[in-house]
């Protein structure tokens, strides 16, 4: 409990009643919780107090949900953002992910999923790096902890394994090549330990295993990408199965996609 009253959460919602509401909730819940009714407010909040989870309203007067996101990333870009909202503003949601909300969730609120969003946040999920190479291993590991995710590593399948078991792995990246245990083998094994983890595949050897890599993306691995990685682009992809993940979306990218094609 000591952890729960020290998380703090931020409200942002012209509607008071939904406010209250979710302070009553998730103040019971023994977490810290404040309220800004506007964006300009919400703003003004979070340069004077470190959030560590935000409930956000897309759609209010003055400045939107999205907009105001925007100044949060540059002033707080740890805090986690899950958007709300009551109206089909499709253009807004889609721009919400593209620039980095966790998800949305629509009203009437699904309280669940709210507590789910804030336990995530909580914890923060682990994203596990499979691979025989110890330095790109290493590499990666450092640079999502820089970008502050929680990060783990593994360098053989049985290794992945035995992680997974202890651990709540959220979102794995897996080299196709390693001795013993090659990539597919390993997510087989995992996918049975945790049915909802989302799966990446890399190597470095497009054509040598191509048949590999064909046969994981028809048994749901999410996508393959192809060493050497571009960062920016593991970054915005794990920015993007989180957010698919939070708003119930995940879906597969279509098996001709440039990222593995």
């Amino acid at each position: 409990m000591e952890s729960k009253r020290k998380f703090s959460i931020l409200i942002v919602d012209d509607d008071p009643g939904m406010g209250e509401t979710l302070v009553d909730i998730l103040g019971d819940m023994g977490y810290g919780v404040d309220v800004a009714m506007d964006g300009y407010r919400a703003i003004e909040m979070i340069k004077d107090k470190t959030y560590d989870a935000v409930l956000m309203d897309i759609k209010m007067p003055w400045i939107n949900g999205v907009e105001t996101f925007k100044e949060f990333k540059r002033i707080s870009p740890t805090t986690r953002v899950m958007m709300m909202t009551a109206y089909s503003v499709e253009d807004l949601v889609k721009e919400a992910l593209k620039e980095g909300a966790y998800g949305i969730i629509h009203k009437p609120l699904d309280i669940d999923r709210v507590v789910s969003f804030i336990e995530k946040a909580e914890r923060g999920s682990l994203i596990l790096v499979v691979d025989d190479n110890l330095n790109s291993c290493e590499t990666l590991k450092d640079v999502l902890e820089q970008r502050s995710y929680t990060a783990g590593i593994a360098h053989s399948g049985e290794e992945a394994i035995k992680v997974t078991r202890e651990n709540t792995v959220d979102i794995i990246f897996i080299d196709v090549k390693m001795p013993v245990l090659n990539g597919l083998e390993t997510y087989r094994e995992i996918k049975k330990l945790n049915p909802e983890i989302t799966a990446v595949m890399m190597t470095g050897y497009r054509q040598e295993v191509k048949e590999l890599v064909e046969e994981a993306l028809s048994e749901s691995v999410y996508t393959c990408l192809y060493k050497p990685l571009d960062i920016d682009k593991v970054v915005a992809l794990i920015e993007k199965i989180s957010g698919q993940k939070a708003s119930g979306t995940l879906k597969k990218p279509y098996h001709g996609d440039k990222s593995h094609g």
